[in-house]
């Protein structure tokens, strides 16, 4: 019940658009990964419990986000992955409410592990933006129609990475955060939403990173909280300036809130209480190991998912393991949760359900969607959205239960 009211007093400081249902960017409500929605589904089959799946024309690893009975998803395609997709589908029958493609005009080179879909898009019930891994940066209304559009190598044109970017932004009320840690012009930015010009933005070191920022509220004033592979920076919403930073963190899992505490995976996972103006560590643990994938807070307890399949649950007041299970990896994809239940994807398409807490692991379910793919699922409408890496599934009885 604490992680419940925190979570919605977190999305009612920040977000005030969004609904209990919605899941509206990456990891759902500002990072947490956590669903307060109850009557969940556990496991499915091509027979029973897959209400739908499409097949999208182009490959993405950024997960699906589901606002206002939307969902939005981004692909890449073509020789040089330099076509960019956005698509909106109606959530509770999958049909394709509008398809728009863009030309990337920042460069395409990145791991084969990765394409230029790789950052999630953020929702409202105005629309979406997306950002890709090319440095194009658009917003569309609900409809499909562009609201604008910026080409942020050409805005910079040093900025470049030739691994491939995943960062993904966030919503802050009318401004748009966009993280773009590269090894060319790296900065922090705020981006009127209206108008897509920027309110502010300030330079970082040039760094390649893959953390999405979080966002809380405290004393009244709005806080980004960035970390990169030095430090973990606090960023003033309205103004871009730094307001205080911390020697903590890592470049590719992102952190996660729990109230005025905050999980930061980087060499395992450690629990900080947050002040005024810097980190006070609680606990590290070693045991809890990441990899690609964020860590979850969820019912008194916190998971980690390590690359090679082994996910620990530990207790979340000492740090201390209380279980871990061999699945079978390697997971790219953060864990989520919702209804007693801890949804996982792996990179060979394979959805598990784990139950929540206990003093032993307990596995649910084993799903197999038969894509491989690296996206996080969202949870929304008593539904599960797999982004598979070129088909979009969703489980469940039905869309808004």
């Amino acid at each position: 019940m604490r992680i419940a009211v925190a979570i919605l007093t977190t999305i009612a400081l920040v977000a005030p658009a969004v609904r209990a249902a919605d899941w509206p960017q990456f990891r759902g409500a500002n990072g947490a990964a956590v669903s307060t929605e109850t009557g969940l589904p556990t496991g499915f089959t091509e027979k029973e419990g897959l209400r739908w799946k499409v097949t999208l024309p182009g490959r993405g690893i950024g997960s699906p986000v589901v606002v206002g009975g939307r969902v939005y998803a981004t692909a890449s395609s073509g020789a040089r992955d330099d076509r960019l997709h956005v698509f909106a589908f109606d959530a509770g029958t999958g049909a394709k409410l509008w398809h728009r493609q863009l030309q990337a005009t920042g460069s395409t080179a990145a791991h084969p592990t990765t394409c230029m879909a790789a950052p999630t898009p953020v929702a409202d019930e105005t629309g979406v933006y997306t950002l890709f891994a090319t440095g194009d940066l658009a917003a569309f209304d609900a409809d499909g129609n562009l609201r604008w559009y910026r080409s942020l190598v050409s805005d910079y044109p040093t900025v470049s990475n030739q691994v491939g970017m995943a960062s993904s932004p966030v919503l802050v009320r009318d401004k748009l955060i966009v993280p773009m840690d590269n090894a060319g012009e790296s900065f922090l930015a705020a981006i009127d939403t209206k108008t897509g010009k920027n309110v502010w933005k300030t330079p970082r070191s040039r760094d390649i990173n893959w953390v999405t920022p979080v966002v809380r509220t405290v004393n009244g004033k709005t806080e980004v909280l960035y970390p990169g592979a030095k430090e973990l920076a606090a960023y003033n919403v309205e103004t871009g300036a730094k307001t205080w930073a911390a020697k903590t963190g890592g470049s590719i899992p992102s952190p996660t809130l729990v109230e005025d505490e905050i999980l930061v995976p980087g060499g395992g996972v450690s629990l900080a209480k947050l002040g005024t103006g810097g980190l006070k560590e609680q606990w590290k643990s070693n045991r809890l190991q990441t990899g690609m994938s964020s860590p979850l807070y969820y019912e008194g307890h916190v998971y980690a998912a390590a690359p090679a399949g082994v996910v620990v649950c530990a207790d979340a007041k000492t740090g201390k393991q209380v279980w871990d299970v061999r699945l079978k990896g390697p997971f790219s994809g953060s864990p989520v949760a919702g209804d007693g239940k801890i949804y996982l994807v792996n990179e060979a398409g394979v959805l598990y359900v784990l139950k929540a807490g206990g003093d032993s692991a307990e596995i649910l379910a084993e799903s197999q969607t038969k894509d491989k793919g690296q996206a996080t699922p969202a949870i929304s409408g008593g539904a599960i959205f797999i982004r598979g890496e070129k088909t979009l599934f969703c489980v469940g009885p039905k869309y808004g239960s």
